[in-house]
């Protein structure tokens, strides 16, 4: 589920860069206006942030079939809407400190996912409607395309299953957090049951985004997709590099009882491990793929937050 990963202490990826330190002549006192004033360094570190460097991959890493399947993307309008969001709400003080305190009782019996969706914060952005139809053109879908049915597993609070959903007819969703699972409900998509979703239905498409390293048995769930998939459907799989496994629901030491065999130094050795060692082995094969920002809305620390996502595009393997 998108929410899965909190970008918070709680997990083990949380941001991606930092500003460096500066030599401060003026010390302001009192914990919250230090705080606003790291904020505003962070948050000049982050306008002046390229954030086309979110898109780029090293070629040179990658094998020539990988290589040649990769859709150069960039920060589209949407995507910037977004941030331009996340740094007005980041700004509201008091609704963020509101926030932390909220976080700080409630997350000794609530889940971080729980949390975001009763608080209404916390909203994700893996990929726009835009760049979703660039990630299908090599499949020969033309920018009219349209399909029956999208199942998106794991849909959070519903925010990245709306850039999918005008392509499709109709959309189901599924997720664990009962409070996030009203919030989809008030939006209008058809909420599955998490342990029958793969029962007696099937798909033309199914998104599972940033997902198999935030569920118990991944491998299971790759299967469940292989299954539950018609048989010219097709796949959206994005997964957070490098790999870090971590359980929120289900599993005391937050560990899967599924280790999925990904490995490599770097972004793009990882993405052929996740190709060579996960996805063909169970079926799946790579129409397309790229390379986005996983971003979060912020909070007092800084306006947004971001993890690097490989996002695929997948079809049945041909026997």
């Amino acid at each position: 589920m998108e929410n899965g990963h909190c970008f918070s202490d709680s997990c083990v990826n949380t941001i991606s860069n930092s500003p460096p330190t500066t030599s401060l002549t003026f010390r302001p006192k009192g914990s919250l206006a230090r705080a606003l004033l790291e904020k505003q360094k962070h948050d000049e570190f982050l306008d002046a942030f390229d954030k086309r460097t979110w898109y780029q991959c090293n070629f040179s890493l990658l094998s020539t079939s990988l290589a040649t399947k990769f859709v150069q993307l960039h920060p589209d309008e949407d995507t910037l809407q977004f941030l331009k969001q996340s740094e007005k709400k980041s700004d509201w003080v008091f609704t963020q400190v509101w926030h932390s305190l909220i976080k700080l009782v409630f997350g000794l019996f609530m889940t971080q996912t729980s949390i975001n969706g009763w608080l209404r914060r916390g909203s994700m952005f893996v990929i726009s409607h835009q760049q979703f139809k660039q990630l299908l053109l090599p499949s020969a879908f033309d920018h009219t395309w349209k399909s029956e049915t999208l199942l998106d597993l794991g849909a959070g609070d519903g925010e990245v299953t709306a850039q999918l959903a005008p392509s499709f007819k109709k959309v189901y969703v599924t997720e664990v957090s009962k409070t996030m699972r009203s919030l989809l409900e008030m939006k209008g998509y058809e909420v599955l049951e998490i342990d029958n979703w793969h029962v007696d239905r099937k798909y033309d498409f199914i998104s599972c985004l940033n997902l198999i390293d935030r569920c118990d048995t991944p491998l299971e769930l790759l299967q469940q997709i292989r299954h539950s998939l018609n048989p010219n459907g097709v796949v959206l799989l994005a997964v957070v590099l490098p790999f870090s496994a971590y359980v929120e629901y289900g599993s005391p030491d937050h560990k899967p009882k599924e280790l999925l065999p990904i490995k490599g130094p770097d972004f793009e050795q990882q993405v052929e491990s996740v190709v060579r060692d996960v996805l063909n082995p169970n079926g799946f094969e790579v129409i397309s793929w790229s390379r986005v920002p996983y971003l979060c809305e912020g909070d007092l620390q800084q306006s947004y937050y971001w993890l690097d996502d490989a996002i695929f595009l997948l079809r049945l393997k041909s026997i």
